[in-house]
């Protein structure tokens, strides 16, 4: 492999985002303050709410940022560049992010138009850091609501994410084992991703592994000689019934079988009845192939006797709502000294302008709204979720750990009501916005209309 490491990726962005830093370089702008924030326009249709997450790995591309020289001549030969000041190079060259960061805590439940993040900083990097971040925020995001909504599915049960294989590239599938602890899942498969945050991994075998010998049952015994009562044994290789009965005769300890395909109804009642007679009452049965939140809740919801399900593709590309309709929009510039308040009036992409902070109000134990208010309200019974986390381009308390985003997750989904968090039609979690934000929008809406006169 070639190239330098990647604690340097000031060439993570779009093009076009250096062409902007390019001509706010050279109009002289290129230091004015700039305020940007990160949301979700509207969830998918089948969405009721997000989990946020990926900020740790947002934050650490932020501390990371820098052109490196190799990344600065590779610019210079740009044909796009070819006009312009070599100014602009020497100030990629010397630039580190130096702006503030406030955001939603990972595992905070948010909901449509509220900010998942805010950057205040010198306009061309706020404008350079837009393609990553928006990139790093909502993969996570997406994946660790579809984990909640699978662990919703199957209260009691364990669901593992077992999706490495089927993700979008191998480091796609690293953080979203990541983003699936965050949202509930037991653990992953993905060995990686449990050195790198302490996320439990799970494994058994593949159908490769019954097909290597020439019999069922030598498989079965050579895999136990390995792991002993930790084996969970796949028996759906040729038929899952006399895979079951096999595994039994041996007569050894084990921790569980694995059901990949068929009906997985009939064939976990007819397997839990098999090993309960052969006083394995203790041994789990898992299901895997294809499954999703809503196979997963009709199957328990007709009875059948599975304790684990192994979910992957469905899980790390979050098949039925693969993408979120994210943006990142300038809501206020500083510019020596005057503070303006920027907003977007397109059909149907109207933004509201300044910087914001949302709260949320609970009520008899449940979450009952949330208000996006302008970032110098106050609302004494409401809780802000917009928290400080860099300032002046230096952090300005730990982040949360892996396993307190996970607990902040369990907690948020506790106090949404039932009605929003059910998985067919649920119920739109009231979002209102503050009066003085609403009068703002219309402060600049006459601004704009005033310079067009």
């Amino acid at each position: 492999m070639t190239g330098e490491p990647h604690d340097r990726p000031g060439l993570l962005t779009d093009l076009y985002e250096l062409t902007m830093a390019a001509g706010y370089l050279a109009a002289g702008r290129a230091d004015d303050v700039a305020t940007f924030e990160l949301s979700v326009r509207r969830l998918p249709a089948n969405r009721s709410f997000l989990l946020a997450a990926g900020l740790e790995q947002a934050v650490e591309y932020l501390l990371g940022l820098a052109f490196s020289g190799q990344d600065i001549e590779y610019l210079r030969r740009l044909p796009v560049f070819e006009h312009i000041d070599p100014a602009f190079f020497e100030y990629l060259r010397e630039m580190r992010f130096t702006g503030d960061l406030w955001a939603v805590p990972e595992g905070a439940a948010i909901f449509g138009e509220e900010p998942l993040l805010r950057v205040t900083a010198p306009l061309a990097q706020a404008q350079i850091v837009e393609t990553c971040l928006m990139a790093t925020l909502t993969y996570q995001t997406m994946v660790a609501t579809k984990a909640a909504r699978l662990v919703e599915s199957a209260p009691g049960k364990t669901i593992v994410e077992f999706g490495a294989r089927r993700a979008h590239g191998p480091e796609a599938g690293v953080l979203a084992a990541r983003a699936s602890y965050i949202g509930g899942c037991a653990g992953s498969s993905n060995v990686l991703a449990g050195k790198r945050w302490g996320i439990p991994v799970f494994g058994t075998a593949a159908h490769s592994w019954v097909m290597a010998f020439a019999q069922e049952e030598e498989a079965f015994r050579r895999f136990l000689d390995v792991f002993r009562e930790k084996a969970i044994l796949l028996v759906d290789t040729y038929d899952p019934l006399e895979g079951t009965r096999i595994a039994v005769r041996l007569g050894r300890p084990f921790h569980g079988v694995r059901l990949d395909s068929g009906d997985l109804l009939a064939q976990s009642r007819e397997v839990r009845r098999i090993l309960l007679e052969a006083g394995h009452g203790d041994a789990i049965i898992m299901a895997s192939g294809d499954l999703n939140e809503h196979k997963i809740a009709a199957l328990l919801g007709k009875g059948a006797e599975l304790d684990a399900f192994g979910v992957g593709t469905e899980l790390v590309t979050s098949r039925d709502a693969p993408s979120l309709n994210a943006i990142y929009k300038m809501v206020e510039m500083s510019r020596a000294g005057c503070v303006s308040y920027p907003a977007k009036f397109s059909e149907g992409k109207i933004t509201y302008p300044g910087k914001k902070q949302v709260f949320r109000f609970p009520h008899a134990g449940e979450y009952e709204y949330d208000i996006v208010a302008c970032e110098q309200e106050q609302f004494p019974e409401g809780q802000a979720l917009l928290e400080p986390v860099l300032q002046a381009g230096r952090p300005a308390a730990p982040l949360p750990s892996l396993a307190e985003a996970r607990e902040r997750a369990a907690h948020d989904l506790g106090r949404l009501p039932a009605a929003v968090r059910r998985l067919r039609e649920p119920r739109a979690y009231p979002v209102r916005r503050s009066a003085a934000l609403e009068a703002l929008l219309e402060q600049a809406r006459s601004q704009l209309e005033g310079c067009r006169l």
